[in-house]
């Protein structure tokens, strides 16, 4: 997750201070995580619906929030840094977010995924790599934005017509005093858990990067680990946070709706803006790579 929209002189800053942005900034991935996950979870309870379509929707979208914002901003500049960005995201996502998750807390997931959404994550991802073979143009930027429509409204509807009181009751037993919160409690938890997690993952990349260049770490070394996994640390301390708390259902729907929107919000967005070319070479490892892992998502989920 890019958030190249917030600057600090981290340049002219001395060790110890850098040192303790980095702490700063694993204390904020750790509260907005907190957060996040309090405020998705009062939600899924006070509206009585299913904590997975609180995860596909509300969770998804304030993890990816930064990522978004700065992919467009740079569209005109650099638009092939959103191609990037979708791929990176989206095979971290499964092979690393998911995959620490569930080795803290086995994850339950609900029949919904493996029924509709996993499903439509490939189709979805298939066609992405299909428009993607001679670089995304406008019009099926536009195309998967309608898309990003059609499947909000289908979520939504979706979540109305399940009948979900059973559930919300033994969720709210289980929740305890921390997750019954007023809907502007709610609300402002996820906001601010957003909000933090940004900063966090901001601050600890930033100050890591100084670091290790000082101390005369390789770019291209920075780049493979410190870069490489600090963009993804906003969906990975939500998702921990989740599996901590035992909402493990609210993880799962995070990660492919966090997938989806990459695909459909953020590739659409960009290349509806600016036509996105795509390098040849990305067909070799990068695609092959999201396709089989995302692939992999549904049978792994089965079980």
């Amino acid at each position: 997750m890019t958030l190249a929209l917030i600057t600090l002189p981290f340049a002219d800053l001395p060790i110890w201070a850098l040192t303790i942005f980095t702490l700063l900034g694993f204390v904020g991935l750790t509260l907005g995580g907190d957060w996040l996950t309090q405020g998705a979870a009062a939600i899924s309870v006070n509206l009585k619906i299913s904590p997975v379509v609180i995860g596909l929707t509300v969770v998804s979208i304030a993890t990816s929030m930064p990522e978004m914002v700065t992919s467009l901003v740079a569209a005109k500049s650099s638009p092939e840094l959103a191609m990037g960005n979708i791929l990176g995201s989206n095979v971290a996502n499964i092979g690393l977010i998911l995959g620490v998750a569930a080795l803290i807390s086995p994850l339950a997931v609900q029949m919904r995924l493996i029924r509709r959404e996993v499903p439509f994550l490939v189709l979805i991802t298939i066609l992405f790599s299909i428009f993607s073979w001679e670089g995304l143009s406008r019009w099926e930027g536009v195309v998967m934005l309608s898309i990003t429509v059609c499947y909000l409204v289908y979520v939504v509807r979706s979540a109305k017509d399940e009948s979900l009181e059973i559930e919300a009751k033994f969720q709210e037993q289980q929740a305890g005093a921390d997750f019954r919160k007023s809907n502007w409690q709610a609300f402002a938890l996820v906001v601010a858990g957003g909000i933090l997690l940004a900063l966090g993952a901001k601050s600890l990349v930033d100050s890591s990067v100084e670091i290790a260049s000082r101390l005369g770490v390789s770019e291209t070394l920075i780049g493979l680990t410190i870069v490489a996994i600090g963009t993804s640390l906003p969906e990975l301390a939500a998702s921990v946070a989740a599996a901590r708390s035992g909402h493990g259902d609210i993880c799962a729907g995070n990660v492919v709706g966090s997938n989806l929107f990459n695909i459909l919000l953020i590739g659409g967005g960009v290349a509806t803006l600016v036509p996105i070319p795509v390098a040849a070479t990305l067909f070799y490892v990068e695609f092959p790579a999201m396709l089989g892992l995302t692939g992999l998502l549904l049978v792994f989920f089965k079980t």
